[in-house]
């Protein structure tokens, strides 16, 4: 069985840490949308990521690992950005889909880089790969919501 390194420690950390931050966004973007489809997408991936932040608790508790608490200075400042677009741009629900679909491409490579780690044990590897195939569904999703907006 794999261990954790004080690395594999830090990187998921890291993903859990973004992972506070995009069920924040998740919700700021529902709260800031009129779109039933969309508000409900939006409530639906910050749910998702909320259950997903649980699993990486789980895996880093089951390996002693001490957890992160809380969202970045990155996130707070993306959530804050996405508030400044919200009170000036005409097509708001646009940009909250074009903010959303950056996001999960970003959250994609992440995890990918996170996986490649071969130090992982198998469970977290498992978490990690199913968790970046809902991200990647959710994608092909915001796709199809682009043209309702």
């Amino acid at each position: 069985m794999s261990t954790y390194t004080e690395k594999v420690g830090e990187k998921l950390n890291d993903l859990l840490e973004k992972t506070y931050d995009a069920e924040k966004g998740f919700k700021k973007a529902a709260d800031n949308v009129e779109n039933t489809a969309l508000k409900s997408y939006f409530k639906q991936k910050a749910q998702e990521r909320y259950n997903f932040g649980h699993e990486l608790k789980a895996e880093l508790k089951t390996f002693n690992q001490d957890i992160d608490k809380g969202g970045s200075i990155i996130g707070s400042a993306h959530r804050t950005w996405m508030d400044i677009k919200a009170m000036f741009s005409q097509e708001n629900e646009e940009s909250m889909l074009e903010e959303a679909i950056r996001g999960e491409k970003s959250a994609i490579n992440e995890y990918s880089e996170v996986i490649k780690d071969t130090s992982l044990p198998l469970s977290t590897k498992s978490i990690l790969e199913s968790q970046k195939n809902k991200i990647e569904n959710g994608l092909s999703r915001i796709k199809t919501l682009e043209d309702l907006s």
